[in-house]
């Protein structure tokens, strides 16, 4: 595989590997400097990559498992997961706020979640792969996938409710 066939392989995936590096490594930088090491490794690797049946499910392994190093190492150990990638068409200003104020009490409880649940978080409801890729990616039966996803959602709920509903009888 030449160069130009890797760039073509891999540039429809490339922002989701970033994302995902993103939201376990909260820091731009250090964000990029995953992703760039992934798409090495991948490269490195392009001799083998027509042996895998997802090329972007093998990346996104590669991507998770990096990141998990990362914050396990002591340069990376007071890194945070937090979403800041969300953007709004112009809504109202006091629309604006709400949501702005919502969504930081929801990374708030993403960030309470054990590493686990934040993780199918993400690749569910912000990368949005199905149930079947997810399993693949994490080394999961599918249905232990929808348990956890369940229990992460129940936990963010209340944790939204008990926010929200502060002081009301």
């Amino acid at each position: 595989m030449n160069q130009n066939e890797f760039v073509l392989m891999v540039t429809p995936f490339k922002d989701k590997i970033f994302r995902l590096a993103k939201r376990l490594l909260v820091s731009t930088e250090e964000a990029e400097d995953a992703t760039q090491e992934v798409l090495v490794k991948l490269w490195s690797k392009n001799g083998t990559l027509a042996g895998y049946s997802s090329i972007e499910a093998f990346a996104m392994t590669m991507t998770k498992n990096y990141c998990l190093d990362q914050l396990k190492s002591k340069r990376s150990g007071n890194l945070k997961i937090v979403h800041t990638n969300y953007t709004d068409s112009a809504p109202a200003l006091d629309k604006k706020l709400e949501d702005y104020d919502s969504l930081n009490w929801v990374e708030r409880s993403i960030s309470q979640l054990p590493e686990q649940q934040r993780i199918i978080i993400q690749l569910r409801d912000i990368e949005q792969y199905e149930f079947e890729e997810i399993a693949k990616m994490l080394d999961m039966n599918e249905s232990a996938i929808r348990v956890t996803l369940s229990r992460a959602r129940k936990t963010i709920r209340e944790y939204m409710t008990k926010t929200h509903n502060y002081g009301i009888i």
